[in-house]
């Protein structure tokens, strides 16, 4: 499995923000108001990633008081750490998409508690994000002294 690219993530987030931007502009008067339940169950995700890359990484490292890992634990948390990252670029752009379309309407009150869920609710899927990427890094099998680094 490759590593996954922050460019295409980039790319991911942008598609959806734009796809999100242009759906709002006919439907957005018809949609219930963003869920503030968002914010803390993606930040919860995050954390709980984060923590386990930092764990995963002392238990390859084989640190004292650590339990050595299993191949396929590792496996399966890369595989969720990808998962992650481009679910949160697809979400991320979503939340993109609310804010720019309810910036020029932040004089009424129900578009301006949208502007503000979904940009807390943006921050929260870019924290996802990089913690996703870090327990991705985290997965990685160090190199051996004496490997060569250029293959």
């Amino acid at each position: 499995m490759k590593p996954s690219r922050p460019g295409v993530l980039v790319l991911l987030l942008v598609a959806f923000a734009v796809v999100t931007w242009a759906l709002l502009q006919k439907v957005y008067s018809d949609l219930p108001t963003v869920p503030w339940t968002a914010i803390p169950t993606v930040l919860l995700l995050a954390v709980g990633e984060a923590y386990s890359g930092w764990m995963t990484r002392a238990r390859i490292e084989r640190k004292p008081d650590t339990k050595p890992v299993e191949p396929l634990a590792v496996a399966r948390l890369a595989a969720l750490a990808k998962a992650s990252a481009y679910v949160g670029a697809a979400f991320a752009g979503m939340f993109a998409g609310v804010v720019l379309h309810v910036l020029q309407m932040l004089d009424q009150d129900t578009p301006r508690r949208d502007f503000f869920l979904a940009g807390g609710s943006l921050l929260a899927c870019v924290i996802l994000i990089c913690a996703a990427l870090y327990l991705e890094h985290c997965c990685k099998v160090p190199k051996q002294p004496g490997e060569d680094t250029r293959a």
